[in-house]
Formats: C-alpha cells, sequence, structure tokens
C-alpha cells in the first residue's frame, strides 16, 4: 500500500516520474525487488515494522518497494489519497467487497458490468447475506429508485465493457452520498489519462492493470484507490491476512507500463474513432457503439466526461434475423481475421476482436446477456496501435464474407 504524495505535475509526467525515491545505487529505472522478506537491523525495529507495516518493508505479502512504487505512481495518475494493488483486476472487486460489505448489506450495481464482476456481486456475495439490485447502467433515476436504507455500495464501470455505456458519475455520487453509501467506478476503459472519477465524487476507483495500464498483454494486476482511511483502515488489514497481494515482478511491469500510457490511449483512441466512422459505412454492419461518435447516445457525456475522447473499444453488431444466425456471422468474421488477435482481454497495443456472448459474457445466462444488451451478433474490438488501414481491411474481410 502507497499514499500518494503527488507533486504538480502533468498526468504525463506523474506516469514517468512519480515512485519512490532511487536507492543508494542511483538507478535511473525503478528497480524490481525480487525478494519474500526483508532483513532486519535489529530486533527492536524488526517488532516495530511489523506491528507498522507503512514505516518499513518486513515481508512481501505485507509491502514491497516496487509495489509501493506502483501503487503511489498510480494513486498520483487518480488523484487519490492512496492505493493498494492486488494481483488482478477482479482480486481488487473482491477485497472491495469483502472489506465494505457484510451479511444484510445490499448494492446497486450496474447489469452492464463486466460479466465476472456480475457473478462476483450478484451470485457470490449473495451467499453471505449480501444483496444486490442490477439497474440500467445509463437511467440515473433507477439508481435512485433502487437505494435502500441498507444500501452501501453504488457501482458502475464507465463505459461498460462492451457496450460503452456510460453512467453520469457526478450524478451517483451525489446520490450515493446522500443515502450514506460510497460509490465505486471501474475505471478501465478510460483510464486516468481520459478520466478522473474522484474528481466527479466517486469514493473508490478500481482498475485492471491487465489491460491499459500495462498495454502489452503482459501480465495481471489490480488495484484500488480510494482515501487514506478505506486504503489504511479497511483494504490493507485485510489483504495482508487475504494474501490476494500483486508480486513485485508484475508490479515492475505494469509500472514501464504506465510512462507510455498516455501516449498510447491517445493513439489507440484516434485509431478507435476512425474505425467506428468506417463501421458505421458498412452495410452488413447494424449499429456501431463508441463514445466519440455523434450517433452513440450519450456522446456529449463522454465527451464532458472522457476530456472530448471516445477511448479505445469499438462494439459493433452485424445484421442478422436470428440470434443463431447473429452468432453464426459474428464468427464468420472472427474467423476471417488475420490481423486482429481473437482474445478477449483488452487494453494491448495489438488490435484484439471478440464474441462478448460466448466469451467475457458466456457464463452468464441468455436473459442476463440479453438485458446487458449482449447478442449473439455482437462483436467488440479493441483497438491497437496497428495502420488504421490495415486494421480496416482486415474487418473488410470478414464483412465482405457475409456478402
Amino acid at each position: 500500500m502507497a499514499d500518494s504524495n503527488t507533486p504538480s505535475w502533468h498526468p504525463e509526467t506523474l506516469a514517468v516520474r512519480q515512485a519512490l525515491p532511487r536507492s543508494q545505487y542511483g538507478e535511473h529505472s525503478e528497480a524490481l525487488y525480487l525478494t519474500s522478506s526483508f532483513v532486519q537491523p535489529d530486533a527492536e525495529t524488526s517488532a516495530h515494522n511489523f506491528a507498522h507495516p507503512a514505516d518499513g518493508y518486513t515481508y512481501t505479502r505485507t509491502g514491497n518497494p516496487t509495489v509501493t512504487s506502483f501503487e503511489q505512481r498510480l494513486a498520483a495518475l487518480e488523484g487519490a489519497e492512496a492505493c493498494i494493488a492486488t494481483a488482478t483486476g477482479m482480486s481488487a472487486v473482491l477485497l472491495m467487497c469483502l472489506g465494505l460489505l457484510k451479511a444484510g448489506d445490499h448494492v446497486v450495481c450496474s447489469r452492464s458490468m463486466f460479466g465476472s464482476t456480475i457473478k462476483l456481486i450478484g451470485t457470490d456475495m449473495a451467499r453471505f447475506g449480501v444483496e444486490t439490485t442490477f439497474v440500467s447502467q445509463t437511467d440515473t433515476a433507477a439508481w435512485q429508485a433502487a437505494v435502500r436504507p441498507n444500501t452501501r455500495l453504488l457501482f458502475a464501470e464507465t463505459p461498460t465493457n462492451p457496450l460503452t455505456d456510460l453512467c453520469d458519475i457526478a450524478a451517483l455520487a451525489d446520490i450515493a452520498h446522500k443515502a450514506g453509501a460510497l460509490l465505486a467506478v471501474d475505471n478501465c476503459f478510460a483510464t486516468p489519462i481520459l478520466q478522473r472519477p474522484m474528481e466527479m465524487g466517486a469514493d473508490i476507483v478500481i482498475h485492471s492493470g491487465t489491460k491499459y495500464l500495462d498495454g502489452q498483454g503482459r501480465v495481471m494486476a489490480g488495484a484500488l484507490c480510494a482515501s487514506h482511511k478505506l486504503v489504511n483502515e479497511t483494504f490493507l488489514p485485510l489483504i495482508r491476512v487475504a494474501g490476494m497481494v500483486l508480486s513485485p515482478f508484475n508490479a515492475w511491469v505494469v509500472l514501464k507500463g504506465l510512462e507510455t500510457l498516455a501516449i498510447r490511449i491517445k493513439a489507440q483512441s484516434a485509431n478507435a474513432l476512425q474505425l467506428a466512422q468506417w463501421l458505421e459505412q458498412q452495410p452488413q454492419v447494424e449499429r456501431v457503439w463508441y463514445p466519440g461518435l455523434p450517433s452513440h447516445p450519450q456522446h456529449e457525456l463522454a465527451m464532458r466526461q472522457q476530456g472530448g475522447v471516445g477511448g479505445a473499444v469499438v462494439a459493433f453488431t452485424l445484421r442478422a434475423n436470428s440470434l443463431e444466425q447473429g452468432r453464426e456471422r459474428a464468427f464468420a468474421v472472427l474467423n476471417q481475421a488475420r490481423l486482429c488477435s481473437l482474445t478477449t482481454n483488452l487494453g494491448d497495443v495489438k488490435t484484439t476482436l471478440s464474441h462478448p456472448a460466448s466469451t467475457s459474457h458466456g457464463r452468464l445466462t441468455e436473459e442476463q446477456r440479453q438485458a446487458a444488451g449482449i447478442v449473439q451478433g455482437l462483436l467488440r474490438v479493441a483497438v491497437g496501435l496497428e495502420h488504421i488501414d490495415d486494421l480496416k481491411a482486415d474487418l473488410a474481410r470478414g464483412l465482405a464474407a457475409l456478402a
């Protein structure tokens, strides 16, 4: 865990410079501390550090300098007081739920969340007496109506995976705080380069560092950004015993990934806008979802919340007369891809192409998928850094197979 003492630098500078001070060796690149434990100079210091983990390193499950550097950098980028790193993005969600919720508590959650998040909160947490109401991502009135006296948490990701639906972060923060609840926002798609939810009132920001923060598809990582109080008093004691910590090596990899985050997300978003505009013109495509398009139902909100940038994920639906035909046509496009990688991960510099209904949302029931808008003819493109003409040609090959 690390607190952020943030210099008054721009995000691009923070992403390169914010970290622990250099060691006595003066390394220019942040050091990788691959060690499970730390030798103590004497018994008194050892006793103190074990009792006060923030004062000194003892065991990597409770703290590691490389992990601290990553936490400090991400906290600075999000404008958060503190950050705690986890093994994966889903372990960050689990840490939040275990830290904040108990039997009898109630959660209001977007029904358009990542499939694993829906299962964790709606099914697994229900086994421990936590009840969840799933509401429309975009209907602020539905969020308000779902709040109960025992509501402890409102949870949304914005934009969503894969339909890029948005929520009004400031409006949800107001609803949560008036109810005595907290607002958590999954900021995976936008990243702190495009969107800083805490500046709009969010209490917790969640990241899957596996995605854009790394940017190369190399390792798994997760993080929670929040106040000193939440991190130090709620999440840190729990993660110390639960052990869902980020490994030093993975922390170092994502720390290096953050250095290029700003230029990557802006370049990938520029590619995504061009691809979305092109897809709208293709006769085989029924609809395109991309916040940067004027046709997106929340385009104005996206431009306001995300600094005028639509992000790097585009979703589109193929024309089909039935669920079966939609799936068949989607698979035909996937199987014609030669450049785009068929994988469910996103955020890489390599463009990925996926069929959400059979992959990321495949464990949901058809009823749940329909409620979330995940139809069988839907494809998601997480746009990378290849030349836009090559990306268009790769998708054009698949669309031509449908003619």
